[in-house]
């Protein structure tokens, strides 16, 4: 992949400039734009990098909803959304028709948010790091209920502004990012059915990672990349459907391997680090007598 040079990022530091950028109407708030994607003028700049410093959500009809899910398709194409955090980059390579297409656009500067609880609680929901692969599919149901809600905060967005608006739709946003929380946690309940091996493809590449005797140890970015997810959607996964996080997958198969490997083999306890690819032994150690209590060299003279 071609480096982006940081002098050829667009920057777009406000809620004015986004809505200048993407051809959204004139903001009724300086802090955040609210609009249906009918609404959208088609402009955006083709094939040059823009970072947004802003919370972003976009929201498309079944017609634009060309995500993936991890490998596989998806259940639901009644829609999509996409949550974004401020900080990144963003391209697009043609251009897309607006007219006559259901959907939103929402955008809020983080000092929107920042004095409410909702400040804080933001930067714990995993999903605004998602790959845009990894989009939240929703069914009829759960786009009325999304609809109900922008369509709310649309209602406030356009009213005066008085002492009890930025309350009210900030009460909003909270609500919609509790719904956009259980629908993820649906979606990966029912990919359980239809992605039952995603432990046993995460098994394969750590054990081809041992055998092919690669010096460094496997991090967790490295075996997303390798399955095509994103980090943070691999442990949300494997976590739905395991109760373990992608880094607690590989500490327990490395704990595994390193069982065997001391009761099978006359291998040093350093040979052995090394082998499953520690750089130093006494972090090796460090982590076996964290998971089971005794140090290798012990539970090699037990075994």
């Amino acid at each position: 992949m071609m480096k982006i040079q940081k002098e050829k990022i667009i920057e777009i530091n406000t809620v004015e400039e986004y809505v200048a950028l993407f051809g959204c109407p004139p903001i009724c708030h300086p802090l955040l734009s609210v609009c249906r994607l009918s609404d959208v003028k088609d402009y955006s700049p083709i094939g040059k990098p823009v970072r947004l410093n802003l919370y972003t959500i976009t929201i498309k009809d079944k017609t634009t909803c060309n995500a993936s899910y991890g490998w596989r398709s998806y259940d639901f194409t009644r829609g999509c959304m996409n949550f974004f955090a401020p900080g990144q980059v963003h391209s697009w390579e043609e251009k897309t028709v607006n007219t006559g297409r259901w959907g939103w656009m929402l955008a809020f500067h983080p000092d929107f948010i920042r004095k409410y609880p909702l400040g804080a609680k933001i930067g714990r929901l995993k999903f605004f790091s998602y790959d845009v692969r990894e989009a939240l599919h929703i069914s009829d149901m759960e786009r009325n209920v999304v609809e109900n809600i922008l369509e709310n905060i649309e209602n406030e967005y356009r009213q005066n502004i008085d002492a009890h608006t930025q309350d009210i739709i900030v009460s909003q946003l909270d609500v919609l990012l509790n719904y956009s929380e259980r629908f993820y946690t649906r979606q990966f309940q029912t990919r359980s059915s239809v992605e039952p091996d995603i432990v046993t493809r995460v098994h394969l590449l750590l054990q081809k990672h041992i055998d092919e005797h690669r010096k460094e140890f496997i991090s967790v970015n490295a075996l997303a990349s390798e399955l095509n997810m994103s980090p943070h959607y691999l442990s949300d996964l494997l976590r739905s459907q395991t109760g373990m996080n992608t880094q607690q997958h590989i500490h327990a198969f490395l704990i595994e391997q390193a069982k065997s490997l001391l009761a099978t083999t006359q291998l040093s306890v350093s040979e052995i680090a090394y082998r499953l690819g520690f750089e130093y032994p006494q972090h090796f150690n460090r982590l076996f007598k964290s998971k089971t209590g005794i140090t290798p060299l012990e539970y090699r003279n037990m075994n």
